[in-house]
């Protein structure tokens, strides 16, 4: 079994670092940098970078701040928002991004989840998917950080996008996005035995036990968290600790 990856991910607005509830009602927290060395230092697995208003404007501002992070972060770096095109993706992972995380250009234009994979891997294209429920049991996509409804029904998008080479998952519950409430398991689970590709969850961390529900009833593979650890409600080593004495398959630190 692949090891669980713990991902703190930063929503980015301008310079600062933000933090909203359910993507609205956004909070500076301070510099990104700071935040990306401080959880690299405590033990991060990855890091998500996402510019919420670059879909806004047609263009991805984060490529200097990914620069210099890459500089002091030696680990894998998802970067997303305003992505359009072939050459918007090249500019990010030039800048020192692994991943590229696109949603908004990817409804538009479904080809450019296959333009991406076929240039840098499947590996590279990550379909960043944002959910919120419409039914018991049914979710709708949204676009432009959880504003523009798309009529593509999650269970359906998420199983398209990996036959066009998306090579990993991205999906935020919007309504519980920054609540602490906990993950929404159900779209979780479905998204997950839906695809081949690994599922990250994201939206809902408030407690370790929400992690280790997402884990191990959503069977997700990497858990993203934004809100606990901004608000430094939570540490990485202590969610790193609790998890390996869940016996969840984490990696040591």
């Amino acid at each position: 079994m692949s090891n669980l990856r713990i991902i703190p991910r930063l929503d980015i607005k301008g310079p600062n670092l933000i933090k909203g509830i359910r993507l609205e009602g956004l909070r500076v927290m301070g510099d990104p940098q700071e935040h990306a060395i401080r959880y690299y230092e405590a033990g991060a697995d990855e890091l998500i970078y996402m510019d919420i208003v670059a879909s806004l404007y047609g263009r991805n501002n984060l490529s200097d701040i990914v620069r210099r992070t890459a500089e002091n972060v030696f680990i894998p770096i998802t970067v997303g928002g305003g992505i359009r095109s072939v050459d918007d993706a090249r500019l990010i992972l030039r800048s020192g991004a692994d991943k590229i995380a696109i949603n908004t250009a990817a409804v538009a234009r479904p080809e450019l989840i296959r333009d991406v994979a076929r240039r840098f891997g499947s590996q590279a294209m990550v379909l960043s998917i944002e959910a919120k429920q419409v039914a018991p049991g049914r979710w709708e996509a949204y676009t432009d950080n959880g504003r523009e409804r798309t009529g593509l029904d999650v269970i359906e998008w998420v199983r398209r996008g990996v036959e066009l080479g998306a090579g990993e998952i991205l999906l935020t519950a919007v309504d519980r996005e920054g609540t602490r409430s906990g993950f929404d398991l159900e779209l979780v689970r479905q998204v997950s035995a839906t695809v081949p590709v690994p599922v990250i969850a994201s939206g809902g961390m408030g407690t370790f036990e929400h992690l280790k529900e997402v884990a191990t009833i959503g069977r997700a593979d990497a858990v993203s968290m934004a809100d606990v650890l901004h608000y430094k409600r939570m540490d990485l080593r202590d969610i790193r600790a609790a998890a390996l004495d869940a016996g969840l398959p984490v990696r040591k630190f």
